[in-house]
């Protein structure tokens, strides 16, 4: 394995709910980009986003990530229903395969799988949660890959640590500018420190989940 190259792939939520945050999820996954694409070492990334019309559209596949384009209103326009284990049953299965295909000395060191959405599964067809479940377990303790949950649904953050995720790799954020900029920005940093082995996993702190727009910081 190359110990400089990491693949990441980005499960991104398009169904109708996101249509409040969609500029919000725009400017957020661009500044992940930019930020990955600055970062020493070398990266991959495959883009999937998911609504009932189709629940696995791969924008970009294992493509160089000096290579993606920033997003834009014309290649992220939400609608639709939430198959969110479909999407994520899929990717896993994608990503397997596509990693059994190349070299052991090529393929990446490092690998990140991250979800962000912004509700509860609602549509799935073809994956259960029990099957989604086996198959993170199977890929976090054998490969070591890291399952990253974004979420503006505190329900969906209880489904995540249901089907495995780890507790510190899933965070809430508000469904406001503010709160789609912060999480982004958190899982960049996050990312960067993990491709860069300042971290040996990913993991958000608790500076992470205290955003002044963040309604558990404000019970405080």
């Amino acid at each position: 394995m190359k110990p400089d190259y990491t693949h990441i792939t980005i499960i991104l939520d398009r169904t109708g709910s996101m249509e409040s945050i969609r500029d919000d999820t725009i400017g957020g996954f661009n500044s992940f980009l930019a930020q990955q694409k600055a970062e020493p070492g070398s990266a991959t990334l495959t883009l999937v986003q998911f609504d009932s019309q189709e629940p696995y559209e791969i924008i970009h596949h294992f493509k160089s990530i000096g290579e993606i384009p920033e997003l834009t209103r014309e290649t992220y326009v939400p609608r639709a229903s939430t198959p969110l284990l479909d999407a994520l049953g899929r990717g896993i299965n994608d990503l397997e395969k596509c990693l059994g295909e190349l070299k052991e000395e090529d393929r990446p060191a490092k690998v990140v799988i991250v979800v962000v959405t912004d509700g509860q599964e609602n549509s799935s067809r073809e994956f259960t949660r029990d099957q989604v479940a086996k198959m993170i377990k199977a890929r976090t303790e054998k490969d070591g890959w890291q399952f990253v949950f974004l979420s503006a649904d505190l329900a969906a953050i209880g489904d995540a640590q249901a089907i495995g995720i780890q507790a510190d790799a899933v965070l809430f954020f508000a469904k406001t500018n503010q709160g789609s900029a912060n999480a982004w920005s958190s899982l960049s940093e996050n990312t960067a420190d993990f491709r860069s082995a300042r971290k040996k996993k990913i993991g958000f702190k608790i500076d992470d989940r205290k955003h002044p727009d963040d309604p558990e910081k404000q019970k405080q």
